[in-house]
């Protein structure tokens, strides 16, 4: 089976879509012992080779980031080209959406998208996985990311075996479609602590952007 597995995130090697795709990879090499292709939209070294390495893989997995419900620019860049250029024309074609959102409701109206994009490519639509709560695994301790990374290895090896993704474990990285109940209640008396700020503030403070946090730069257009 020839494979190139194609990396969304702007984030390139450091992020999390690159540590979920290496587990795949290491349980697909578990059945076929031959590395996929393994692309980086975000490197721009890597993005004029792409049509070649894609011209001698049958298979192609495309792994991206959900950002505040959309896709990353570069990989809406790369559907773009490929509608123009017909790279994946009768290629099989499937995709694996990763977001930091606790929930998966925020990922299914893109696996529409991605269904109905694969009719106007031309290629062979083989579905989607979601995947959310992602954000921090790279900071976190093998204790709490070896289920996750064990199911995405798991996904791996069945996908060298069929060719597909197996539904037993979409349905279980797919996880909780949305908060209800008394679920919600105890989520909002959590963020008043102010805890799940904790890590976005850590991140504004490094990138010396904390002060602009309440910014609104677009609001005068809003009228």
């Amino acid at each position: 089976m020839s494979l190139a597995i194609i990396n969304g995130s702007p984030r390139g090697l450091k992020s999390n879509s690159e540590l979920l795709m290496r587990n795949f990879i290491e349980g697909y090499c578990n059945i076929i012992p031959r590395i996929p292709e393994q692309l980086f939209l975000a490197k721009a070294s890597d993005l004029a080779g792409i049509p070649d390495k894609i011209k001698t893989s049958q298979n192609i997995i495309v792994i991206f980031p959900l950002y505040t419900d959309c896709m990353p620019g570069i990989v809406m860049q790369f559907f773009e080209d490929a509608y123009e250029s017909g790279i994946l024309n009768s290629k099989n074609v499937g995709f694996i959406v990763q977001s930091g959102f606790p929930e998966s409701k925020h990922s299914v109206f893109v696996e529409r998208y991605l269904e109905k994009l694969c009719r106007r490519l031309n290629c062979n639509y083989l579905g989607t996985v979601i995947k959310a709560g992602v954000e921090g695994i790279r900071i976190q301790p093998p204790s709490m990311t070896k289920k996750l990374f064990a199911a995405f290895s798991l996904l791996g090896e069945e996908f060298a075996k069929t060719g597909e993704f197996d539904r037993t474990i979409k349905d279980q990285l797919m996880g909780r479609y949305e908060f209800t109940g008394a679920t919600i209640g105890l989520l909002k008396i959590i963020s008043k602590t102010g805890a799940f700020n904790m890590y976005w503030n850590k991140k504004l403070k490094e990138n010396n952007a904390f002060k602009l946090r309440n910014s609104n730069p677009y609001s005068e257009f809003r009228n």
